[in-house]
């Protein structure tokens, strides 16, 4: 989600530089999806502290990137091919757009 509050953030700003003729629907559309966003990370946030977790971005590479979840002490590192990150944050930008 952080990654889609990115995208989300850098498509209103091409909008109010004017990239389409009739900007201001696409920009009311992003910023309630962007709105969106933001109320979903907070409940996720707040569901990782109170279950004392955490989520740690690591080391990213070309074709790679690196995640640590540490819960009740356990250390979990996984790598995520970044294609499919891609597609998962188009997906969740349709889910957030669409809602």
């Amino acid at each position: 989600m952080p990654m889609l509050l990115t995208i989300l953030s850098r498509d209103r700003q091409a909008f109010e530089k004017g990239c389409c003729k009739f900007s201001d629907p696409y920009i009311k559309l992003v910023d309630k999806a962007l709105e969106r966003v933001q109320k979903d990370l907070k409940t996720s946030s707040d569901y990782l502290r109170q279950n004392k977790m955490k989520l740690i971005k690591g080391k990213s590479e070309e074709t790679f990137t690196t995640y640590t979840f540490i819960y009740q002490g356990y250390e979990d590192q996984r790598r995520y091919l970044n294609a499919r990150l891609k597609n998962r944050t188009e997906e969740l930008m349709e889910l957030f757009m669409i809602k």
